[in-house]
C-alpha cells in the first residue's frame, strides 16, 4: 500500500509539473518585428481591418470618440462575462507596451507580464498577421488620444477564471497558418489575409464547440452568437448567394442586393471595411466565394 501511495504521490507530482510546462506563455521571436519600419498610412488600416475600435471604443461611441479606445463594452459568454479593457496609450491602457508587448498579446494572447488572456480576445486570427501590419499598428495605437480609464475585471468564475488553464486551451485550439486551401493568387491571398486573420471573421462566423474553440469543419458556416441571442449567418457559397461586386458594395455602403441594411454587430464591422481600399472589398468578396460551400445545419 505504502509503495503504491508513493507512486500515486510521484505520478501527480510529475503530471502537475508536465501541465505547468505545457500551460506556459509562449512568447514570439522579436526578429521580425525589429526588422519593420512603422508607416503610420498603413497602421491606419490596420487599425480599421482589425475592428480595434469596435470592441475597445465606448458603448455606442461615433466619429471620433471612437478614436477613444477607453474599453468597457460587455460580451456576454456561456464562460463569464468579457469587458474590453483600456487600450489606449496611456497609463491605464497600453501606453508602456512596446511592439513585442504587442506582437504577444495579439498573436500569443499572452500580457506584458506573461498571463493568458482569454480567447474573446481574437488572437487565434491575429495570429496570422505579419509582423509589419503589427508594428504599423503599434505606431498607430501609440498615437491616439488618451483615455484615464481603468480597465475592468472580467466577471468570470470558477473553473475559467484560472488563467492559467488557458494554456491547455491554446493547445488543444490555437493553429498557425491559414485554413482555407487557395490557389497561387494575390487577390484571394489578400482576401484569406483579410478574413482569416486581421477582420478575424470565423470568431463569429464560425461555431464554436462547448469548450469555445472553433469547429473548423464548419468554418464560416455560421452559429450561435458568442457574445449574445441569435445566430451569426453562414457566409460560405452555400448559403451567401450576392455576386462579388455585390458583396464588395454592401461592405462599403452597408447596402445589401435588396436594398436592406446592414444591422447588428455588423454595423461596426462594415464601417470598418468601408475605410479599406477598395481592392481589398474586391479580394475579401474573391475569397468568399472560393471557400467550399458548407451548411450551417
Amino acid at each position: 500500500m505504502r509503495k503504491f501511495a508513493k507512486s500515486l504521490l510521484i505520478f501527480v507530482v510529475l503530471s502537475v509539473l508536465a501541465a505547468w510546462v505545457l500551460t506556459a506563455p509562449k512568447f514570439l521571436d522579436p526578429a521580425p518585428f525589429d526588422q519593420a519600419t512603422p508607416n503610420l498610412e498603413n497602421g491606419a488600416l490596420v487599425f480599421a481591418a482589425s475592428g480595434c475600435s469596435s470592441c475597445h471604443a465606448a458603448h455606442k461611441a461615433k466619429g471620433n470618440d471612437k478614436m477613444i479606445l477607453s474599453g468597457g463594452i460587455h460580451f456576454e459568454t456561456a464562460f463569464g462575462t468579457f469587458i474590453a479593457p483600456n487600450i489606449s496609450p496611456s497609463d491605464e491602457g497600453i501606453g508602456g507596451w512596446s511592439v513585442m508587448d504587442l506582437a504577444n498579446a495579439m498573436q500569443r494572447g499572452v500580457s506584458p507580464d506573461g498571463a493568458h488572456y482569454y480567447p474573446a480576445f481574437p488572437y487565434t486570427s491575429y495570429t496570422r498577421m505579419s509582423p509589419q501590419d503589427i508594428v504599423d499598428l503599434h505606431s498607430y495605437l501609440q498615437n491616439l488620444p488618451k483615455s484615464s480609464v481603468p480597465s475592468a475585471p472580467h466577471q468570470v468564475g470558477f473553473p475559467f477564471n484560472i488563467r492559467r488553464a488557458m494554456g491547455g486551451w491554446k493547445l488543444l485550439f490555437m493553429r498557425d497558418g491559414f485554413v482555407a486551401e487557395i490557389p497561387d493568387d494575390p487577390i484571394l491571398a489578400r482576401g484569406q489575409y483579410l478574413v482569416e486573420g486581421a477582420g478575424h471573421c470565423a470568431e463569429c462566423h464560425t461555431p464554436r464547440n462547448p469548450l469555445g474553440g472553433l469547429l473548423m469543419g464548419k468554418w464560416l458556416a455560421g452559429g450561435q452568437n458568442p457574445d449574445g441571442p441569435g445566430r451569426i449567418p453562414n457566409i460560405t457559397p452555400h448559403a451567401l448567394t450576392w455576386s462579388a461586386e455585390e458583396i464588395a458594395e454592401y461592405l462599403a455602403t452597408g447596402f445589401t442586393p435588396e436594398f436592406d441594411v446592414v444591422g447588428g454587430s455588423m454595423v461596426s464591422v462594415q464601417e470598418n471595411m468601408a475605410l479599406l481600399p477598395a481592392s481589398d472589398r474586391t479580394a475579401i468578396a474573391a475569397y468568399l466565394l472560393h471557400i467550399d460551400a458548407i451548411s450551417g445545419d
